[in-house]
This record gives C-alpha cells, sequence and structure tokens, in this order.
C-alpha cells in the first residue's frame, strides 16, 4: 500500500517539478519576502486539491482527463477545458524540448542534435505504456529531490545567516492560491490518466499528502534560500544559478543534469495527458507510436520563439485556472450537499 502511494506521489511530484520549479523562478517569482503563511496555504491547497482529483480519477476509473473535467465544472465548460488542457500540454511540452535542446548545449551538444536525441528519450518510455513512465519518476524524481534539498542545506549552513523567518508580516498569502492554479491543468491531465491504475483510498491519501508536505518543505527551504542571495537575483534568469555560484564548478554540472531531469520528467508528463487523451477519443493507436507522432509534430516548433505566445498565453492559463482551482476545492462540500 505504502509502495503504491509513493509511487504515485512521485508521479505528482515529477509534474509539479518542472524546469521552471527546479530553477527558482516560479518560486521567486510568486513567493520571496513575506511568504511563510504563503507556501503553509499552498501545501495544504495542493494536498486537497490532489485528493480531489484523484479520488474522482479512482471513483470514475478514468483513462484521461474529461471524465474529471465534467465532474468537477459540469459538461458546458468540461468541452471549453479539454482543447484548454491540450493546448497547454503542447505549448509546455514544446518548451520543455526546446529547454532540453537548449541545455544539452551546456555539453557542447548541438541544438538540433539536442532535441533529436531528447525527443527520442521521452518517446523511449512509452514503449512500456504509462508503467513506464511510473517506473521512470520512481527512480529520477528521489534523486532530484535529494540532490536539491542537499544544495540548499548545504548552502544555508555555508552562508551562516538564519532564515529570514517574518511571521509578523505576511501580505504575500494569496500567493498560494495562484502558485497553485498555475499548476492545476497538468496535474488533472495526469492524475487522471491513472485514474483506473488506483487500487485504494489509502495509496490517495498517502500520495496526496505525502506530495504537499514534501513540496511544501522543499519550497521553504528554497525560498528562505533565495532570500539570502535577493540582491543578487536580478542578475540570474535562473535564480539557482546565484546559490550555486557558491559551490564548485562541477556542483554546477550536477544541478544541470538535475535539472535537465526536471525538464525530462515534465515533457513525459506533458505527452503523457495528451496521448491518453487523444488515444482514448478515436484513434486507438499503442502509446508509444502516438508519443512518437506527436513528438514529430511538436519539433518544428521548438525552432520559433514563444515567449510572445507564453506571455499571451499565461495569464489567460491563470485566470481559468483559478476557476478550475475553486472548483476542487469546492467540490467535496458540493458533493456532500448533493
Amino acid at each position: 500500500m505504502w509502495r503504491s502511494g509513493l509511487k504515485w506521489m512521485f508521479l505528482i511530484m515529477g509534474t509539479m517539478i518542472g524546469a521552471g520549479y527546479a530553477s527558482g523562478r516560479e518560486l521567486w517569482q510568486f513567493f520571496g519576502e513575506e511568504s511563510g503563511l504563503a507556501i503553509l496555504l499552498f501545501t495544504i491547497i495542493f494536498s486537497v486539491a490532489c485528493y480531489v482529483i484523484m479520488m474522482i480519477s479512482y471513483e470514475q476509473k478514468t483513462q484521461h482527463f474529461q471524465p474529471v473535467l465534467r465532474v468537477l465544472i459540469g459538461e458546458k465548460w468540461s468541452f471549453l477545458y479539454d482543447i484548454l488542457i491540450l493546448f497547454y500540454l503542447f505549448t509546455t511540452t514544446v518548451v520543455m524540448i526546446a529547454g532540453g535542446g537548449a541545455t544539452l548545449q551546456t555539453f557542447h551538444i548541438p541544438y538540433s542534435f539536442g532535441i533529436t536525441v531528447f525527443s527520442a528519450l521521452v518517446a523511449l518510455i512509452f514503449v512500456k505504456g504509462i508503467k513506464g513512465m511510473i517506473q521512470v519518476n520512481s527512480i529520477v524524481i528521489p534523486f532530484l529531490i535529494m540532490g536539491l534539498i542537499s544544495i540548499l542545506i548545504i548552502f544555508m549552513f555555508q552562508n551562516g545567516k538564519p532564515w529570514a523567518l517574518q511571521w509578523t508580516s505576511q501580505a504575500n498569502w494569496p500567493a498560494a492560491f495562484t502558485f497553485t492554479a498555475l499548476n492545476i491543468l497538468p496535474l488533472v491531465a495526469v492524475i487522471a490518466a491513472i485514474g483506473r491504475e488506483i487500487k485504494s483510498k489509502r495509496e490517495i491519501k498517502i500520495a496526496s499528502i505525502g506530495s504537499g508536505v514534501l513540496l511544501g518543505l522543499i519550497s521553504f527551504i528554497y525560498n528562505e534560500s533565495l532570500m539570502q542571495v535577493a540582491r543578487e537575483l536580478p542578475l540570474y534568469e535562473i535564480p539557482l544559478f546565484a546559490i550555486l555560484k557558491y559551490f564548485p564548478y562541477t556542483m554546477l554540472i550536477m544541478m544541470t543534469c538535475l535539472l535537465l531531469i526536471a525538464i525530462y520528467t515534465t515533457a513525459i508528463s506533458g505527452v503523457l495527458g495528451i496521448v491518453t487523451r487523444i488515444n482514448y477519443l478515436q484513434y486507438r493507436l499503442p502509446l508509444w507510436l502516438m508519443a512518437c507522432l506527436l513528438l514529430l509534430l511538436m519539433i518544428p516548433f521548438t525552432y520559433i520563439g514563444f515567449s510572445k505566445l507564453i506571455a499571451i498565453l499565461y495569464p489567460i492559463y491563470g485566470l481559468l485556472n483559478l476557476y478550475l482551482l475553486t472548483a476542487i476545492l469546492l467540490y467535496p462540500f458540493v458533493n456532500r450537499y448533493k
């Protein structure tokens, strides 16, 4: 039971800990000063959201996200979100593939060859179907978590500064809702894809509470570490590098590899959400073949500048995500009333 619960927990965390989170960019954008309460609220909200989505997926024995959306927001709105999630997953996965190719350039691998290799590695996972993805997450995510926490704790001790705990003023608490909402679409897509694989409610409790508490702890330590180098962060595109400058060059290489793993897990989560939905819709092809076709379609888009597209789409995603998050948090009360 615990083993299955931990398996789902690492799947959830693999979806959540993308390149934006692992690099510190998302955390610093949403949290920063006066965010202790915000991170605590995020831990609670995230756990509740995971529990609700997993319970619906378990009860509906889902293979894709459409049934979950239908339960949460009704037939009419679920059609809109169906299209939105597919588009969201497509654009973010393209960005991840492009990011994978760019990261591999650190090791002097040409960009075109890098995205080809990265895409091939993503497709390879789906030869074993969903189980292959779950196995990969169960292996790589613990390494990613341990590596990230180790770096942050060592930095805090080496830096010799006390953590900037300021519980008297917590004006940034609303960030808990917007930060959770940012990641709610891929979370729904991935969890819904494994609905019929979940065997008991105890697995759901272990996965939802475990992922929420662990992510909350990592977020708190990461945010406090970034607070110590706050003045230097404007100089860095990736906030994590402001911390890594205090470490040997070999540590920078290691963390670059961990960032690559974070990009990789986000990419396979995005592909999983898309192929399970499209495959159920009408085609019924093997997942690995659907993944290959999808990735071939994505590769040309990696050569286009997506910064403007993302700048336009993400605010729209944010607003719609808040609506979906509200529906998720209210579902237990609405369901009990019914």
